[in-house]
């Protein structure tokens, strides 16, 4: 199948790509490379350099011919909306309208789109499922929810297939120390040079930490299933920050203690969700528990920090 994945050369996107050229696939990448990097892509996938906002990046659609998109380019800084919610309006919706436009001239068959557990700000009930109500504390939160509707719109319209996986915290190797699960990131990068972290508000914040793996195969599984349905991807899992922090540092036997500081605006207190309906739909559940994906994360950085 051809397939081709905005943010390719990030985090989730390279990860993605990799798991998708190992099954067979046709893949092609597009990435900016503002935050994505080279040495994240796989030498087999083809690389196409573009911001989504760019009207140029229908050449790449033209040339590529994709069967399915892989929408995982974003802005994803929770304060970053906060601060410019214009940017982060112009990223995540226009740019991804200019996708969606794309997909609609070269009769891209299917959409495959990440959305994100920061639409809920104080859950009514937990663990949070598909029908929980929405309430959002920040831009990001809003525009990331207003792709779901386009997308709706664009199935309706169009006959553009699509599945929206929305994600828990993701983790795992190639994480940037930002963004909504870069707590792990930060953790591990601090420890392993021996620095102690910050922990904003008092350490029993909880999510949904998911290994990135468990997410590439979630979304390659929904290639050909799982249709014009919104699914969450998470462990189901309720993880606290403290015992996150110590099972880092236990694995690095480092012994200093985290600097507490002012909790964020804009950050959550609780949260963690149900993947039961995806586990209904397909059969999927994670495969990695924290620990495991800890240990393979940790394994990144050490090596990173060797060369």
């Amino acid at each position: 199948m051809k397939i081709m994945i905005t943010g390719g050369a990030g985090f989730i996107g390279s990860h993605i790509a990799d798991l998708l050229v190992s099954e067979g696939h046709d893949v092609a990448v597009i990435d900016s490379l503002v935050h994505g990097k080279l040495e994240n892509l796989n030498e087999n996938v083809r690389f196409y350099e573009y911001d989504i906002r760019d009207r140029g990046i229908m050449t790449a659609f033209e040339e590529f011919r994709p069967e399915v998109l892989i929408h995982e380019a974003a802005q994803i800084k929770v304060p970053n909306s906060i601060k410019d919610p214009l940017y982060d309006a112009e990223v995540n919706i226009l740019g991804t309208l200019n996708l969606l436009e794309c997909c609609r001239e070269f009769k891209v068959r299917k959409v495959i789109y990440p959305a994100t557990a920061a639409m809920f700000s104080d859950p009514q009930y937990l663990p949070i499922d598909e029908k929980h109500p929405l309430s959002m504390m920040s831009g990001y939160g809003v525009s990331k929810h207003t792709v779901e509707h386009y997308l709706e719109v664009y199935s309706r319209l169009y006959g553009i297939s699509y599945t929206v996986l929305r994600y828990s915290n993701v983790y795992g190797p190639r994480q940037d120390s930002t963004g909504e699960g870069g707590v792990v990131a930060i953790f591990c990068e601090k420890m392993t040079e021996g620095l102690v972290p910050d922990i904003y508000g008092d350490g029993n914040q909880t999510r949904d930490f998911i290994y990135v793996k468990d997410v590439a195969k979630a979304n390659a599984l929904a290639l050909d299933s799982l249709d014009n349905e919104i699914y969450n991807c998470c462990t189901g899992t309720e993880i606290s920050v403290m015992e996150l922090y110590n099972e880092i540092a236990h694995d690095l036997g480092f012994n200093g203690l985290p600097v507490f500081r002012e909790p964020r605006e804009g950050d959550i207190y609780r949260t963690y969700m149900t993947y039961r309906k995806l586990n209904d739909a397909i059969g999927w559940a994670p495969s990695w528990n924290l620990s495991g994906g800890i240990r393979e994360t940790l394994d990144y950085y050490r090596s990173r920090k060797n060369n």
